[in-house]
């Protein structure tokens, strides 16, 4: 009658976001554009690299000396070229993680496989981004209510800029102790950015990427990277806020996630990983990008 489809799903479904695991192509397919396109194979191969159109034959090319095969979850690999990947850490800072500030046993757990994950990487030309508040005096005047609000406690004076007890610092401003990276972590990045391998972006906002011209956007352009792996704290909030908006402007998302953890009740992780593998990219963890780093 008037046209219906005899099958009892709707005409406009899309059963496959569904899927815990995306089914595998039955035949190479390019997505994309002539400039901004991956190609994927039935194998499970889906590179990244910008390198290679599909080609007439539809079979794979071969890995290319400096290129890295990244197995992810769902039953696929990732192939990154290097000089287009960057390693993008969300707020892994003392405010965030120090137990003299809060209690984040999850978000502690994350520093041992950054510890292991982000040498990895560097070793194979892949720059991490550091990416933190890092507020100004200026851009105290430029905050939206709603974020300031969700900053402030009514039990204490405050907020952002406020003055944290102790030798903390301002809350959440530049080069204040509260704003280094916790423990290990802020050697680690020290090392790198000695050895002129690691960055520091400042963010002002929840996304580290917000907006028409945010600092690590620019960064990214400069370096010509369009694909991104992300980790860090907190999961649904400013790692979420990153990936998603890295995601509308194009860029490939790859989360770590025992890189990554939130403060939120049960489903506010679990949300982040499910939507970054099913519907804004992929997931990975520490221990393949190890191994993957060790077979290049």
């Amino acid at each position: 009658m008037g046209g219906q489809s005899s099958s009892s799903a709707p005409i406009h479904d899309t059963p496959i976001l569904g899927f815990k695991t995306r089914p595998r192509v039955q035949s190479a397919q390019e997505w994309g554009n002539a400039t901004n396109f991956w190609v994927e194979y039935p194998s499970g191969l889906v590179d990244l690299t910008r390198t290679t159109h599909l080609p007439a034959s539809s079979t794979e090319p071969d890995l290319k000396s400096g290129q890295l095969d990244l197995p992810v979850d769902g039953d696929r690999t990732v192939r990154l070229d290097p000089s287009k990947t960057a390693y993008v850490i969300v707020d892994m800072q003392n405010f965030f993680l120090h137990p003299d500030l809060r209690a984040h046993p999850t978000g502690l757990a994350c520093v041992d496989p950054l510890l292991t994950s982000v040498p990895a990487l560097r070793s194979k030309g892949i720059t991490p981004l550091w990416v933190n508040w890092g507020l100004t005096d200026a851009e105290l005047n430029t905050l939206p209510p709603s974020l300031i609000r969700g900053f402030a406690r009514p039990e204490r004076a405050g907020g952002f800029g406020g003055v944290m007890p102790g030798d903390w610092g301002r809350l959440l401003m530049r080069g204040e102790k509260n704003s280094e990276l916790y423990g290990p972590l802020q050697k680690l990045y020290e090392e790198g950015e000695k050895e002129g391998k690691d960055k520091w972006v400042h963010k002002n906002r929840m996304s580290g990427i917000w907006g028409g011209q945010s600092a690590l956007d620019l960064v990214l352009k400069e370096m010509g990277v369009t694909t991104l792996l992300v980790a860090g704290v907190n999961a649904d909030q400013c790692v979420l806020g990153t990936l998603i908006d890295a995601y509308y402007l194009g860029y490939d998302v790859i989360v770590v996630s025992d890189a990554t953890a939130t403060t939120s009740p049960e489903g506010g992780y679990e949300n982040v990983i499910y939507n970054a593998g099913g519907s804004y990219g992929f997931v990975t963890d520490s221990k393949r990008i190890v191994e993957a780093a060790s077979k290049a």
